[in-house]
């Protein structure tokens, strides 16, 4: 019976983009047999040392494969999909002790790797909602959010040209721990901050959608580390990657059932 071994990495990118795309890895795993160690225990870990380092090896092809080099990819979806790699074709090409440490085991694997797509049903969830979805120019809008769990919630607003302001946390207002089950709502009603929807310079088309993105972790994270400052916001503009690779690098450190994320959208007309 086949063994499969599960890996979690993040993507920003529809769960489509990958499908029935698996790859072949080579690689090779590695045990040291102690004085308490069986042959076949040292020869499973070996093994298991070659499948994990597989199934990392085809999740890294699977992210650059799909490279996002601009914050637009953000302004059409900024869907988080969670990518797993599953084991579904494995042969070993060699396995041996080691030519000069003799407590050394080596084995060598040709792996199939097929992407898998879980749905995002259990753990940290989180609820979003705007005072207003179609506004004019001008309009105040609220952003009301929830979250299931005690978290650190994280709010981005998504303009039409792809550029990405993180509303929340803010210079303002740095502490962005919410409570489970408590309605909250940004700008709070005692901060002297507005949002107004606003047209980007030289924006001729006479309506225009953008959004509002809600990410939510366990634990307090630095999602991001770069971008300007606009007034008290954080803002990266369409042209940044670095963005998107911080994004990826840190979510694809934190267990699935550990974040979460929600998106709503709004009209804007002249």
């Amino acid at each position: 019976m086949k063994k499969i071994l599960i890996i979690i990495a993040v993507l920003l990118i529809p769960f489509a983009a990958l499908a029935d795309k698996p790859v072949w890895v080579t690689v090779d795993g590695t045990s040291y047999q102690s004085e308490m160690d069986t042959l076949k225990e040292v020869k499973d870990r070996a093994k298991r040392d070659a499948e994990s380092k597989a199934v990392e090896r085809a999740v890294g092809t699977f992210i650059k494969s799909h490279t996002l080099v601009s914050n637009s990819q953000i302004a059409e979806d900024l869907i988080y999909a969670a990518v797993r790699g599953k084991i579904t074709n494995e042969e070993i090409i060699a396995s041996d002790w080691d030519a000069k440490d003799r407590n050394l085991y080596r084995i060598s694997i040709k792996a199939l790797i097929e992407p898998v797509y879980p749905e995002k049903g259990a753990g940290l969830s989180a609820k979003l909602s705007l005072s207003k979805t179609d506004l004019k120019e001008g309009d105040e809008v609220k952003i009301f959010y929830q979250v299931s769990e005690d978290s650190y919630v994280y709010i981005f607003s998504i303009a039409a040209d792809g550029s990405v302001t993180l509303l929340l946390p803010n210079s303002n207002m740095p502490d962005n721990f919410t409570r489970a089950g408590r309605a909250y709502q940004f700008p709070p009603a005692d901060i002297t901050i507005h949002l107004k929807a606003m047209f980007l310079p030289n924006h001729k088309e006479a309506s225009v959608e953008e959004k509002i993105k809600i990410v939510a972790t366990r634990q307090k994270e630095e999602l991001l580390s770069i971008g300007f400052k606009e007034g008290i916001f954080q803002v990266f503009d369409a042209k940044s990657t670095g963005m998107i690779s911080d994004l990826v690098r840190r979510l694809n450190q934190i267990e699935l059932t550990d974040w979460t994320e929600t998106t709503a959208v709004y009209n804007l007309k002249r």
